[in-house]
Parts: C-alpha cells; sequence; structure tokens
C-alpha cells in the first residue's frame, strides 16, 4: 500500500454534489492520476453510491490493475451466507477477478466474526481475496474477527485525524506492535483541516454536521493557525501537514478523497512533508479553542 491513498466515497454519491460529470469525468482523471503518482491504495466499498464507486474505479483501473492495491468493504446487512456471492458482486463492478483488501465495514448487528469471517477465510483459499480487513471496529472486535479468521485481519479501517484521535489509544499500539494497518479514513475531518471552511460554511451534505457550524469552526482557528505556521516552511499546505502528520505514524496510511486532480496531487505531495519532531509535538499537543 502507498501511505498516502485514494478514498472513492465520493464518486457517484450525490450526497457530496458534484455531479455526474464529476463521475464520469473527472473521478477517472482522479483515478489515473493517482496511480501516475505511485498512489497504489484506492478504497471503495460496495455500498458507495449502491455499487456505482465501484464500476467508476473499475471502470478507471482498466488496463492498470497491476499498479493497483485495491479495497473495497462488505456491507454488513444480510445473511453471513451472502458473503461470497457479495464478493463476487463487487469483484464484477470493479472488473477483476481478485480484491486484494476486502473488508467488513461495520461490525455486524446481527451476526458474531464466527458466522461471518470463516466464510471471508474461504474467499482467500479460493484466491479471490489476497488480504481481508475491517472497518470501524474497536480493538475488542478487531481482535475478535482475528480469531475467528483464523489468520491475520491486516487492517482496521477507521476515522483518525488530529481532531478524531481515539486510534492512538489502543488500535494503533497494538497494530504496530503486531503488524497490522490503521487506515486512516476523513483524515482532514472532511476538509475541516484544510482551513477551507473556517469563513465559509459548506453547501453540501458537510453542512447538516454538527462540526461545520460557525461555533465549531470558530474552536478550530488555533489548531488551523499551527498548521499554517507549520506549514509555511514545508512550502505546504495546512491539509497536507495535517496528513504528514498521520502518516509519520508506524503503521498507518491515509486515504483522503479529492474533489479534483489538483486537490489529488496535494494529497499525494503530502507524502513529501517531513515533519520534525517538534512539528510533530506541537501538532499533538494542539488545543481547541474553548
Amino acid at each position: 500500500m502507498s501511505a498516502v491513498g485514494l478514498g472513492t466515497w465520493q464518486f457517484g454519491s450525490r450526497e457530496w454534489g458534484y455531479g455526474s460529470a464529476y463521475a464520469r469525468g473527472e473521478a477517472v482523471k482522479i483515478v489515473h492520476r493517482a496511480l501516475d503518482l505511485g498512489v497504489s491504495l484506492i478504497d471503495t466499498a460496495e455500498i458507495y453510491a449502491f455499487g456505482e464507486s465501484e464500476r467508476i474505479v473499475g471502470e478507471a483501473i482498466e488496463g492498470r490493475r497491476d499498479s493497483v492495491f485495491l479495497a473495497t468493504k462488505l456491507f454488513p446487512i444480510g445473511l453471513p451466507v451472502q458473503v461470497a456471492s457479495k464478493a463476487r458482486a463487487s469483484a464484477r463492478r470493479l472488473g477483476v477477478d481478485r480484491i486484494d483488501l476486502y473488508q467488513q465495514h461495520w461490525p455486524s448487528p446481527m451476526f458474531p466474526p464466527g458466522a461471518t469471517m470463516p466464510r471471508m477465510r474461504k474467499l482467500v483459499e479460493k484466491g479471490l481475496v489476497s488480504h481481508v480487513g475491517v472497518s470501524n471496529h474497536s480493538l475488542v472486535q478487531w481482535q475478535a474477527a482475528e480469531k475467528a479468521l483464523g489468520g491475520p485481519v491486516l487492517s482496521n479501517q477507521v476515522q483518525f485525524s488530529l481532531l478524531k484521535r481515539a486510534p492512538e489509544r489502543d488500535l494503533l499500539p497494538w497494530a504496530t506492535g503486531n503488524g497490522r494497518i490503521v487506515i486512516a479514513y476523513s483524515p482532514l475531518a472532511q476538509g475541516l483541516l484544510s482551513g477551507k471552511y473556517q469563513n465559509t460554511a459548506p453547501r453540501n451534505f458537510r453542512r447538516l454536521n454538527p462540526a461545520f457550524t460557525a461555533a465549531s469552526r470558530a474552536r478550530l482557528q488555533p489548531l488551523i493557525a499551527a498548521l499554517g505556521e507549520i506549514a509555511a516552511p514545508h512550502g505546504a499546505t495546512p491539509a497536507q501537514v495535517a496528513l504528514a502528520w498521520l502518516i509519520r505514524k508506524p503503521n498507518v496510511v491515509v486515504i483522503p478523497g479529492a474533489s479534483s486532480v489538483r486537490q489529488m496531487e496535494e494529497n499525494a505531495a503530502a507524502a513529501d512533508v517531513d515533519l520534525s519532531d517538534d512539528e510533530d509535538a506541537r501538532l499533538s499537543s494542539s488545543r481547541l479553542a474553548p
């Protein structure tokens, strides 16, 4: 996996407000440019736009399969017996005969890992899946999934950013000690850490998120200022510094989304931002305004 990957929730999903022109044009260009830059981890899910994201990713990676570490996710609604058919359906939409990382999107509200993970293991044995992962799992749930699988559950994809730091408590130490990976989604807190929304409220579904209220954005000002001050001598942006802070941690990769090719390029360049220990410590100790 590349340290900076590409999240594709926004591909074809109406709630982002990007439209069909983005889905059929810019989205494919974003994937192509990502691969050009060595961004190999492309992450999608069957639930993203009800399969449309997978179809767009499949179109974009056609002819370049060997450059991609392809990850998708099983939405845990339905019977465990459907695991194999869901995986095959994802592979068809993606246009591939192998999924590099197949992740259980959430813990199942109805079935324990023992009902699902052995079926995931069979997918590995049959060659349809290379690695099994989970998403939105606590450490206890991750460990239970691994026990039920009878082998490594390679990764846990969780919300992780300067504003959402719970994975540091237990997920990250366990991953580091056991050769597992934490995949950070929303690593820019859906754009909050870019500073783009400090003075301008979002127009898409973000406006329903309490984190984007005027009061919440005002509380971010000290952290946004710190990101900007650290970014300047590096010739970087606050968003790149926020990503660099994450991937500086062992066993962490990030999957920011991108609304344009230019944003994809900026995200990828975060891998070249070399933060000092002092800069890391300043960000780690930053506090929000009261």
